[in-house]
């Protein structure tokens, strides 16, 4: 099984990856880690598929070594990885020196093998104490974050190729505070409103504090889907643009044009914190490139019989993944032609995230996963398109290096390009891993 695309058809200097988040891989109960509201989420029965935690996970904080050298040995240029800031500062406040130390020896050994790193600040392992004290809905969570983000760029952020602030706001703040599908789990308007700007002041403040660092890579990750009306009625096509507007405008609009859109706000402002439009000029600061995350798009209908945002998802024609969402490249392209023509004009794109979950087994040593080799083929081609359209996309991250946690889903899906046994924490390079190895250069 292999890509029909090789190295030499992207530009020159076009960076491939693999990704990967430390609460999902690193395993949090060890290393001076403290206790991150995940953790907390998991242990609330029902919040999480057989109450399953990140407490081990892929066991990365002591085998990093090994799955840098699948990530080298793969011909990949560079490994996105994130920081745990409930590992660096386990009360939220006071810095845990041995976990500064892991991160520092992760460095070491990305660079000793030749790849690049790029860091994430955040994915999704806010510190429980400061979740005690409001977490996202407490506008002092921008403060914190910043002191966290110069604390971890003190360290080891002069060997970064690229820093990311926040990866995916839409996830730490609308799915986890209106429809409280992820920690903290929280099902109120108010709430997922204060959310929804302060992870975006959030990042303002940090990119300010790194730029008095000297940072010049600065960035966020956004995620993105493709909002599909359901059909042509009028109220499925306007109850799209309201997907399209939380999901993706909300904060796209907000970091290149220091505006959230008006469509939105008529659902949200009387629950956004008072005088939020003075911080839109600290979230506005420009950034270095943007980080892309795109998996499917969603099919989205009129629902009468809610209050606002009037929304519902239906089932669409496409195939599926294992997670139930639709296999369409097109909406890869389609969002990084959008961006570039709406947004960021010539600020470099990177494709952060792309990938999809199946139910993969290990047979006779091998992982034959060619339905993920066949859904990154097309996702590359998706994205040469959109180079060839004028978007600047300067690399792509497959996700994800390895089978982990996912979230509420705990164990039970899998998006790795390699098989993770965790009874044994025997790794296994899957098809798609070896599609990758032969189109971009591997041993």
């Amino acid at each position: 099984m292999t890509f029909s695309f090789r190295r030499s058809d992207f530009p020159d200097g076009f960076q491939f990856g693999a990704a990967t988040a430390a609460y999902q891989i690193e395993g949090s109960s060890f290393g001076g880690a403290g206790p991150s509201h995940w953790d907390t989420f998991a242990a609330t029965p029902g919040n999480v598929v057989n109450a399953e935690t990140g407490a081990i996970a892929c066991d990365h904080y002591h085998r990093y070594e090994e799955d840098l050298d699948l990530i080298r040995d793969g011909g990949f240029d560079a490994y996105r990885f994130s920081t745990s800031w409930a590992r660096i500062m386990p009360d939220g406040t006071n810095v845990n020196v041995e976990g500064l130390d892991f991160y520092d020896r992760l460095t070491d050994a990305i660079l000793e093998r030749g790849l690049k790193p790029y860091l994430t600040l955040y994915h999704w392992d806010l510190p429980a104490a400061l979740s005690d004290f409001g977490g996202w809905r407490n506008r002092d969570v921008a403060n914190w974050f910043a002191d966290y983000a110069r604390t971890v760029f003190a360290r080891i952020g002069d060997r970064m190729e690229t820093v990311a602030t926040i990866n995916e706001p839409w996830c730490v703040a609308w799915l986890s505070h209106f429809l409280g599908i992820h920690a903290p789990g929280l099902r109120d308007i108010r709430a997922a409103a204060r959310a929804m700007h302060h992870v975006l002041l959030a990042h303002g403040r940090a990119v300010e504090a790194l730029r008095a660092e000297g940072c010049d890579k600065l960035g966020i990750v956004l995620n993105f889907e493709h909002a599909n009306p359901a059909s042509d009625a009028p109220e499925d096509v306007a109850a799209a643009r309201r997907q399209d507007g939380h999901y993706n405008r909300w904060f796209i609009q907000a970091i290149t044009q220091k505006s959230y859109p008006e469509d939105i706000l008529e659902g949200l402002g009387d629950h956004m914190p008072q005088g939020y439009e003075a911080d839109l000029e600290t979230i506005g600061t420009p950034i270095d490139w943007l980080g892309v995350n795109y998996y499917t798009r969603s099919n989205i209908a009129h629902d009468p019989d809610s209050v606002w945002p009037s929304i519902k998802a239906v089932p669409g024609p496409l195939p599926t993944t294992d997670m139930g969402w639709e296999i369409y490249p097109d909406g890869l392209h389609a969002i990084l032609t959008r961006l570039h023509r709406d947004y960021t004009k010539d600020t470099p794109i990177i494709v952060t995230e792309n990938g999809m979950a199946w139910d993969d087994h290990v047979e006779n040593g091998r992982v034959d996963d060619a339905i993920r080799v066949d859904y990154f083929d097309a996702h590359m081609k998706a994205v040469l398109r959109a180079i060839a359209d004028g978007a600047p996309v300067q690399g792509y991250f497959g996700w994800s290096l390895l089978d982990n946690y996912e979230w509420a889903q705990g164990y039970a899906k899998r998006f790795g390009m390699v098989h993770v046994d965790y009874e044994t924490q025997k790794r296994t390079p899957k098809a798609s891993y070896e599609a990758f190895r032969h189109a971009i250069g591997g041993n």
